[in-house]
């Protein structure tokens, strides 16, 4: 058993692949489900039509918790299969809901979903690689991870152009979780050795993973090297949450159409996704902050620009991809700086807590949106958004430390 990319290269591209998957499970909804709960189920609200996201991010954020502490007790790979078994449910859902609470409850399942099956795969890489290439595996975790997504989201839109939209969401999705709860079952490795062997050369052999307890004030407000990076990805999903439930719903009001919609909403995580994997490897090389600063403020740009768009294709996809270069800085780059800042043993936990904040930026990102939306209008539902993420970026500058790249080829 060792440590490195190269050395465990067949597992970690499954691990890519079966990342691939999980991003396309949400992917499936970027273009479609907004659209549905208007077309299908007569919402008007916008706050109505995001109450899907908000279930979303509730589920997701509190199972990151209980994953990151599962990890260690369970192990990653039951994890990961629990996570797609948990799938599985979520197309018949959507395809027999006589109402849109069935579809709130599905979303439910499916952030269930995520916060294991996502979870583990980032953990698992991290296992994998040790050290020196954390940024790397990171970055090629989150590009297949939001390749998924704009692959998905793409695809999805174009069909929905042609075939019914709930239709083409329910068949992808019940492939999806088939196949790839198949995958794992059968090839998937569990990586707990990798993690005692990285603990035994660098760390205290005796050390014992926290307790949630511990983690949690720690990576939320003790530590400033983790809150400024919790924060921040809090931020981003918030902005986030936007570009999938309220851009669909901003283009449409000016006359996009469901083909339009899906190349912009496939643009942003599909830049997202191929950056993600410079960015994670530039961080080895130059360190964590600059990249998140960058990233945040570049990201705050991009919602402006699409605040005074008017709803303008041209505009809005620029917008689109200015924002998915933005998060591709990010993305990567925060988990990479929480990694930096624990042990192996307390990685799973910690890197919990952080996706939990982050991920309640969907809860966060949808009320916002969609309570401004309906109150204000859709430009100021983004402008406001905007405002908080810059302000999110210079929080960074302030109370993250930065680290010599070497250091992140000494600490784990």
């Amino acid at each position: 058993m060792r440590l490195g990319l190269r050395e465990n290269l067949p597992q970690f591209c499954l691990l890519v692949a079966v990342n691939a998957f999980v991003g396309a499970m949400v992917g499936l909804e970027r273009s479609t489900l907004p659209l549905i709960g208007e077309v299908d189920f007569g919402l008007a609200s916008s706050a109505a039509v995001l109450s899907f996201i908000v279930a979303f991010g509730l589920a997701k954020s509190l199972t990151n918790l209980v994953a990151g502490v599962g990890a260690e007790r369970l192990g990653r790979r039951r994890l990961l299969i629990l996570g797609w078994a948990a799938a599985l449910p979520v197309p018949l859902l959507i395809a027999v809901a006589p109402s849109w609470a069935w579809v709130v409850a599905a979303n439910a399942l499916l952030g269930i979903n995520q916060g294991l099956a996502w979870s583990m795969t980032v953990v698992m890489k991290i296992d994998l690689v040790g050290p020196k290439r954390r940024g790397l595996a990171l970055g090629l975790n989150e590009a297949a991870g939001y390749g998924g997504v704009a692959i998905a989201a793409a695809v999805s839109g174009w069909l929905a152009a042609d075939l019914a939209p709930r239709d083409v969401l329910v068949a992808g999705a019940a492939t999806i979780a088939v196949v790839a709860l198949a995958v794992s079952v059968a090839f998937v490795r569990d990586t707990a050795g990798h993690v005692r062997l990285e603990q035994d050369r660098q760390h205290d052999s005796e050390e014992r993973a926290p307790t949630l307890a511990e983690a949690f004030p720690d990576a939320s407000y003790r530590r400033p090297a983790l809150r400024s990076c919790s924060q921040a990805g809090l931020v981003n999903n918030l902005n986030d949450a936007l570009a999938w439930g309220l851009m669909p719903l901003f283009l449409a009001a000016h006359g996009g159409s469901a083909g339009e919609i899906g190349v912009v909403a496939g643009l942003y995580p599909g830049v997202w996704g191929v950056g993600q994997i410079f960015a994670g490897a530039w961080s080895d090389r130059i360190g964590r902050k600059p990249l998140i600063v960058a990233g945040m403020l570049l990201q705050a740009a991009a919602l402006a620009v699409l605040a005074a768009s008017n709803g303008a294709l041209g505009l809005a996809g620029a917008a689109a991809v200015l924002l998915g270069a933005g998060t591709a800085l990010v993305y990567p780059t925060l988990i990479a700086a929480i990694s930096d800042a624990v042990s192996p043993v307390a990685r799973a936990p910690t890197v919990g807590v952080y996706r939990f904040w982050r991920d309640m930026g969907y809860v966060a990102g949808a009320l916002l949106a969609g309570l401004s939306a309906d109150a204000l209008s859709y430009s100021a539902a983004i402008a406001i958004v905007a405002g908080l993420t810059a302000g999110s970026g210079i929080w960074v500058a302030f109370d993250l430390q930065a680290q010599a790249p070497s250091m992140h080829e000494n600490r784990a």
